[in-house]
């Protein structure tokens, strides 16, 4: 029997994502970091998905779901939110993928 708590699923859905940045959702970049050159944009987006720094001060639910790098003298911030499948409301259980739709934001921190 699968005795999982609801965050410990939600923080595997999001670590997966994270990690794989398509299963379950989409990845948005804001304007800061889509502006990036490529090179600077590969490695950020393989920070995001290698983070393993969540402590209680980044991550005091335990979902795994908000980080920040730190790359050359900027900090960038992810956060995933978790949607209906029609992306228009919350999703009603983030620990459920059938009704919930992921949205990974990466962005500098003076875009937050």
């Amino acid at each position: 029997m699968n005795a999982y708590t609801t965050t410990e699923k939600i923080r595997r859905l999001n670590d997966c994502f994270r990690r794989s940045m398509a299963f379950g959702g989409s990845v948005m970049l804001t304007t800061g970091v889509a502006c990036l050159d490529s090179q600077c944009k590969a490695e950020l987006l393989e920070q995001v998905r290698k983070f393993d720094k969540f402590t209680l001060d980044n991550d005091p639910h335990g979902e795994h779901d908000f980080g920040a790098i730190d790359l050359g003298a900027v900090t960038y911030f992810f956060k995933i939110d978790y949607y209906d499948l029609s992306r228009t409301v919350g999703s009603p259980d983030p620990a459920d993928l059938a009704v919930t739709h992921r949205v990974l934001t990466i962005m500098r921190a003076d875009e937050y």
